[in-house]
């Protein structure tokens, strides 16, 4: 039977990376991001998975926040959706780590690193293929500092391996367990992702399925995650059809003003007019139109 789980709900997804009970998970989970290079060997998260924490029906996206043990800060998180305002969202969180370490009179040499990472189940940056983006403060090929950084994992972009061979690349084994792991049974994902880590992993997620009161947390915070995600598709879609309204709007508004001989107003103005503002310009345009041509 598939396990039936699917890690990207906020719910499972914290559970999976911020119980203290399963550090290995959390553990395989940072070294395939930073590449191991050094490794982390040790991680505490500092704001362990609660059930109650997932009670209610108005409830935020619950962050992972985690410690490794050179002092490394890691903000982890999942989206479902892309919103407008994630570039933001990333750079004001992970800002937040780095500046919420030091205090009046502390030295800037005690800083350590403050790492941002975001499992994105959309697109955000749709003109590169890439599927793992390490942002950190460069110019060109000189680094500023490694002590910011933000790395984006894009899972739309992943592409499913057509053949049955074992993955071992660990940034690949996350985004198949991501993609996949919820239409497969527990041996099924033993064959295809070889580090033991996945099966402790899938375990998490089987717990949550056996468990009613976890099934039922589960199942309420997946319906809320499918509601935001209409949400943000409506106000996408909405967004959409009024940017084409105002510039049909636009356009005729110019038209108009040639057939008056007036001056043209420039695009680049009218589009900073909304709907309203517009519509009542094309109807005193077309008024003058008609006096004229009395």
């Amino acid at each position: 039977m598939a396990i039936g789980i699917d890690p990207t709900v906020d719910f499972a997804f914290k559970k999976l990376l911020g119980s203290p009970e399963h550090p290995a998970v959390t553990l395989h989970f940072l070294n395939a991001i930073l590449g191991g290079d050094p490794l982390i060997t040790e991680v505490d998260v500092l704001n362990p998975f609660l059930e109650k924490d997932f009670e209610g029906d108005k409830l935020s996206i619950l962050d992972i926040l985690a410690r490794d043990e050179r002092g490394q800060l890691f903000n982890i998180e999942m989206q479902t959706a892309l919103s407008t305002e994630l570039p933001e969202r990333l750079a004001f969180y992970a800002s937040s780590l780095f500046v919420g370490q030091i205090g009046q009179g502390d030295s800037y040499h005690e800083l350590c690193p403050a790492i941002g990472t975001c499992v994105l189940n959309d697109v955000m940056i749709a003109h590169t293929p890439e599927i793992h983006h390490d942002f950190r403060l460069r110019c060109g090929e000189a680094l500023l500092t490694n002590h910011l950084q933000i790395h984006l994992l894009e899972l739309p972009k992943y592409a499913l391996p057509s053949d049955n061979k074992k993955i071992t690349d660990p940034i690949e084994e996350w985004m198949f367990f991501f993609r996949q792991v919820e239409n497969l049974t527990a041996d099924e994902v033993a064959k295809r992702l070889d580090d033991p880590t996945f099966v402790e992993a899938v375990g998490v997620l089987e717990m949550i399925a056996r468990s009613p009161e976890e099934r039922d947390l589960y199942e309420a915070r997946l319906k809320m995650q499918r509601d935001e995600e209409a949400r943000l598709r409506y106000a996408k879609n909405q967004g959409l059809e009024e940017g084409i309204r105002r510039g049909n709007l636009a356009g005729r508004i110019q038209l108009l003003q040639e057939l008056l001989g007036e001056s043209v107003t420039e695009m680049a103005v009218l589009e900073t007019q909304d709907i309203a503002e517009l519509t009542a310009a094309v109807a005193v345009l077309q008024r003058r139109l008609r006096d004229r041509d009395a």
